[in-house]
C-alpha cells in the first residue's frame, strides 16, 4: 500500500490502512496517521506505484526529488521502490484513500508507471474523481473502485506529464505558514474567509500571501477554498436528502445561484444531476 512503514520505532504507531477493495493488480485502501508535530518521521517505501488522495489533513511529503506539502484534494505520486517519509509538524494527522497499482497493472493500462512529480495540487481536473471516491469511502454508491482505479491513473498520468518536475522551492517558514492557514479553512471551509483575513493568519501582506500559498499549495486561496466547499457540498448531496439550497448555504455559498454556477463548472453537471447519479448508482447496486 501506498503508506506501509517499513522502517519504524516501537513507540511510533505507524498509519492503518484498511483495505477497501482489491482486484488483479490494483488495491485501494482507506489510510489513517494520527502522527503530529512531536512525532519524529521514519521512512516507508512504495512497495508499489501509488496513487494516494489526501481526503484529510496536511502533512510534509519528502522523497529524494525533494519535497512538497500535501493538502486536501491533493495526490501523493510515488513510483514502486521509492523510498520517502511524511512528517506532521504543521498538525495532527492526515486521512488518505490510497490506490495501489503493480507495474504490470500500469503497463495494461500504457502508462508510464514512473512519476515524474511528486504531487498533483487540488486541481479541477481530479474534482469529480476525488468527490466520487469520498463518497464511495462515506458508503455511498458510485462508480466500482475499479473504475477510479482506473480513471485515477489516467488522469493522474497526463497532468504528471503537462506539469513542472520540480517541487516547490518554498522555504520551511513559508510552508509552515501556509499549513496553518490550510488548517483553519479545511477546519471551517464555510466560514467567510477572504485575502486579508487568511494573509493577517499567515502574517504576510496580502500580496506576498498569495504568492507563498500557490507556490506551496499548487493553487491560489480561492481555489483551495472554493474546492473545499463543493466536494463538502458534492458529498453531501449523494449522501444526504436535504435541500440544494440548503446544502449551497451551509457550504458557505451566499446564494444558490452563485453555487449552481461553480458546481456546474467544478464537475460538469449541476448539482440535481449529480445527486441523480448517485441515487442512480445507489439502484444500480
Amino acid at each position: 500500500m501506498a503508506k506501509i512503514a517499513v522502517k519504524t520505532s516501537p513507540a511510533i504507531t505507524p498509519p492503518q490502512a484498511q483495505v477497501l477493495a482489491c482486484g488483479d493488480g490494483w488495491s485501494v485502501s482507506e489510510v489513517v496517521c494520527k502522527l503530529g508535530p512531536r512525532d519524529r518521521p521514519f521512512e516507508e517505501r512504495h512497495s508499489s506505484v501509488s496513487i494516494a488522495i489526501v481526503a484529510a489533513g496536511s502533512f510534509l511529503y519528502r522523497a529524494h526529488a525533494g519535497r512538497e506539502l500535501l493538502t486536501p484534494g491533493s495526490l501523493m505520486l510515488g513510483s514502486a521502490g521509492g523510498s520517502f517519509e511524511c512528517s506532521h509538524e504543521h498538525g495532527t494527522g492526515d486521512r488518505c484513500i490510497s490506490f495501489s497499482y503493480s507495474p504490470d497493472r500500469f503497463d495494461r493500462l500504457d502508462a508510464d508507471p514512473r512519476f515524474r512529480s511528486l504531487r498533483l495540487p487540488p486541481v479541477r481536473p481530479l474534482s469529480p474523481l476525488i468527490a466520487q471516491a469520498s463518497a464511495n469511502l462515506a458508503g455511498a454508491a458510485g462508480p466500482s473502485w475499479e473504475e477510479l482505479s482506473i480513471e485515477l491513473a489516467a488522469h493522474a498520468v497526463q497532468l504528471d506529464r503537462g506539469q513542472s518536475s520540480l517541487p516547490g522551492s518554498a522555504g520551511p517558514g513559508a510552508i509552515a505558514r501556509v499549513a496553518r492557514v490550510l488548517r483553519t479553512i479545511e477546519n471551517n471551509p464555510d466560514a467567510p474567509h477572504d485575502l486579508t483575513t487568511l494573509a493577517g493568519g499567515a502574517r504576510l501582506s496580502p500580496f506576498h500571501f498569495l504568492r507563498t500559498f500557490q507556490e506551496v499549495a499548487g493553487v491560489t486561496p480561492h481555489q483551495f477554498l472554493l474546492r473545499q466547499r463543493l466536494r463538502r457540498a458534492a458529498l453531501r448531496l449523494t449522501t444526504e436528502p436535504a435541500k440544494v439550497v440548503d446544502i449551497a448555504l451551509e457550504c458557505g455559498f451566499g446564494d444558490v445561484s452563485n453555487f449552481n454556477r461553480n458546481f456546474r463548472a467544478e464537475f460538469g453537471m449541476s448539482p440535481r444531476a449529480w445527486r441523480r447519479q448517485g441515487s442512480s448508482a445507489r439502484q444500480a447496486g
